[in-house]
């Protein structure tokens, strides 16, 4: 599982939103009698005000991107560069484009001793592609190209729900059981998320519904 997955099918950039004027109290003249009989003008506060308050502006994270994606993408040729050289020494043929990744799902590359001790160590609990890393890099990047904009939390949501398809697919079929746990630890992390914004998901308003239906299944069932 990769950050890669966030980005496909994500690349409409998020635009600011733009402040709105800060409060203001108006003052308003109101006349009264002297004690001469003269008239004069004395300004007191209004009792209208603007309640409009100035609306937070997202700005997407470019540095934070930037490195996101050239870390990315120097982990992601090391990994095709230790596999190529693995499939030359075998005599194998491929595409580096999708068949480097069939020939790594079909389980029938012979890895050698220090190649597998390097990999099990890179997708250790702590490793750099292990769930707790990967999920918390897909959140970083989905958090970087939002700004932190609560509103896109389901739109990147769905762009991560896409790209883990597509990896799907470029894999040739389910992908590891790593990727899985991985999958279930970002959208545990969106859910956390939308939760902290004050927000709803579709998976809480469908606990909310089952909830209430089992209640009410109850209540009949004891009546």
């Amino acid at each position: 599982m990769s950050v890669n997955g966030v980005t496909t099918g994500t690349t409409t950039a998020y635009e600011a939103y733009q402040p709105k004027q800060s409060a203001v109290v108006k003052a308003e003249p109101k006349k009264t009698e002297s004690t001469a009989g003269e008239t004069g003008v004395v300004y007191e506060p209004s009792n209208e005000t603007q309640t409009d308050s100035v609306k937070k502006t997202y700005t997407q994270n470019t540095e934070l991107i930037a490195k996101l994606n050239a870390e990315q993408e120097s982990r992601l040729q090391q990994l095709k560069s230790i596999v190529e050289q693995l499939l030359t020494k075998q005599g194998k043929t491929y595409n580096i484009a999708n068949d480097i990744w069939k020939t790594l799902a079909s389980g029938e590359l012979e890895v050698d001793a220090a190649t597998k001790a390097q990999a099990q160590a890179d997708v250790a609990e702590d490793g750099y592609w292990g769930v707790e890393q990967t999920s918390d890099r897909i959140i970083d990047f989905a958090t970087a190209l939002t700004g932190g904009d609560p509103d896109k939390i389901e739109e990147m949501r769905e762009a991560f729900k896409k790209g883990y398809e597509q990896a799907e697919e470029t894999w040739g079929g389910e992908l590891p059981e790593i990727s899985k746990k991985t999958y279930e630890a970002v959208m545990a992390k969106f859910d956390k998320l939308a939760e902290e914004a004050g927000l709803k998901t579709s998976e809480t308003e469908s606990e909310t519904t089952g909830e209430s239906a089992t209640k009410v299944v109850a209540q009949v069932s004891t009546n």
